[in-house]
């Protein structure tokens, strides 16, 4: 594990080197109760005639809960903040559900995620206590297509976060059974890393290129020359992005490196009222954004063709979460 007690690494080693070098893999994966039902078929005709259509062409679904339910917003909004504190700490990696993880970091996410899955079982606590009224709702709003068999006895158990940390690494026991398929396992690892320095320039990039087309969007006068009303947090997320982008980038591309710092020099030290007060001073940082946010479009172009890896449910009703 890369420590600040080790030497520094060797300058010669490419961006992919260093990445491979200096993280480890992380993977979530969330269990959730599933609100939503597929119709039975005979329940499909039911609802067919109604239309006048036929059921083998209907596809209809039925919500188990309601999940406007103070309550179960509070549960779907810890898992809101698990992914994104997961997905904002780590880089992308291409294979379901893992993501990439400096290791002097591993131990902060471990104690982070063990405190938003205490949040979690407080917060499906505090929805099951509130489970037989939203059974109760369900069975007066569903009619004859509620089904009690659909709702288990309770929900505490079935909402879960977990997280490991696999080896993405050929095992080296391979090493000394097929010397030659080791050496293939590495150079197909190798081509990986590749891979993941192109997704995190294209994360980078087009995230980048929105935060600063928004702000220019919301800088710029309107058609009668009033100036546009704009949140505080177009400026601050735009000053996190660039917090977040010094953590985790790998020095792997030059321009956007620049482009970063003209940014950040741009609106260093400017708040979000100052930009509101002065004219003279929306004017030039509008003026400064817009020579950025022409490179940003001509990375965006240039930028290869992503694979996207969808989330794949494991036996056990867990799915591992990605950042598409």
């Amino acid at each position: 594990m890369t420590t600040s007690t080790q030497r520094p690494l060797p300058v010669s080693m490419t961006p992919a080197q260093r990445l491979r070098t200096t993280t480890a893999a992380v993977r979530v994966a969330l269990r959730w109760f599933g609100v939503r039902k597929t119709l039975t078929p005979e329940q499909k005709t039911q609802a067919a005639e109604s239309f006048g259509a036929e059921g083998e062409f209907l596809s209809a679904r039925k919500k188990l809960l309601d999940t406007r339910h103070p309550m179960y917003r509070a549960v779907t909004a810890v898992r809101g903040r698990v992914l994104a504190y997961w997905r904002g700490l780590t880089l992308p990696y291409p294979e379901p559900g893992v993501r990439l993880i400096h290791q002097e970091r591993i131990e902060g996410f471990h104690q982070e995620m063990l405190d938003l899955r205490r949040q979690l079982d407080e917060a499906v606590a505090r929805l099951d206590a509130h489970y037989a009224d939203l059974r109760a709702a369900a069975r007066r709003r569903l009619g004859s297509l509620y089904n009690p068999a659909d709702y288990p006895p309770a929900l505490q158990g079935l909402f879960a976060i977990d997280w490991d940390f696999p080896s993405i690494e050929p095992p080296n026991y391979l090493q000394q059974l097929s010397p030659a398929l080791y050496e293939q396992e590495r150079a197909r690892v190798a081509a990986r890393f590749e891979e993941a320095i192109q997704l995190a320039e294209q994360a980078f990039v087009s995230e980048f290129a929105k935060l600063v087309s928004h702000l220019s969007e919301r800088l710029s006068g309107t058609a009668d020359g009033d100036k546009k009303v704009f949140r505080d947090s177009v400026v601050t997320n735009l000053v996190e992005f660039f917090d977040r982008f010094r953590s985790l980038s790998v020095g792997s591309n030059e321009q956007l490196e620049e482009l970063v710092d003209q940014a950040q020099n741009l609106v260093r030290g400017v708040g979000p009222q100052e930009l509101r007060d002065d004219a003279g001073l929306r004017q030039h940082v509008t003026t400064q954004l817009a020579r950025v946010q022409s490179v940003l479009d001509g990375l965006l172009v240039n930028q290869p063709r992503r694979r996207i890896v969808r989330s794949v449910p494991s036996p056990n009703g867990a799915t591992h979460a990605t950042a598409d």
